[in-house]
């Protein structure tokens, strides 16, 4: 079994969901996590707050610095994520299918690697 990460990207001009769509979602992820969770495909996930609430640390060349905001000022950035356990690529991208349906964002599916 492999390791997949599936990430939610949001991309910007996109339009803000109303309430009504946005609770639609959270119910559809919810059930979405339940059936993945209940199939023993679920490692871990979770949803991010804003891109603005990020921090970013560097410390490559000695001394750390922070600074406040998404590492790459970009027109798309993470806004949540899912770890799963699967038997193979087909699999993940089926199941990602499935993630952005649910949560009405496009998903990247991304292999660990072995280790």
């Amino acid at each position: 079994m492999t390791q997949y990460m599936l990430s939610v990207h949001h991309r910007a001009g996109d339009p803000e969901p109303s309430e009504g769509e946005m609770q639609a979602q959270f119910k559809a992820v919810d059930a979405f996590n339940a059936k993945i969770t209940e199939a023993g495909q679920w490692v871990f996930g979770g949803g991010l707050m804003p891109k603005e609430t990020a921090t970013v640390v560097d410390a490559t060349k000695g001394d750390a610095t922070m600074t406040d905001g998404p590492f790459i000022e970009g027109k798309e950035w993470l806004g949540g994520f899912w770890v799963v356990e699967l038997p193979d690529l087909d699999a993940a991208l089926a199941m990602a299918q499935e993630a952005s349906a649910a949560c009405s964002g496009t998903v990247e599916v991304r292999p660990f690697q072995e280790g």
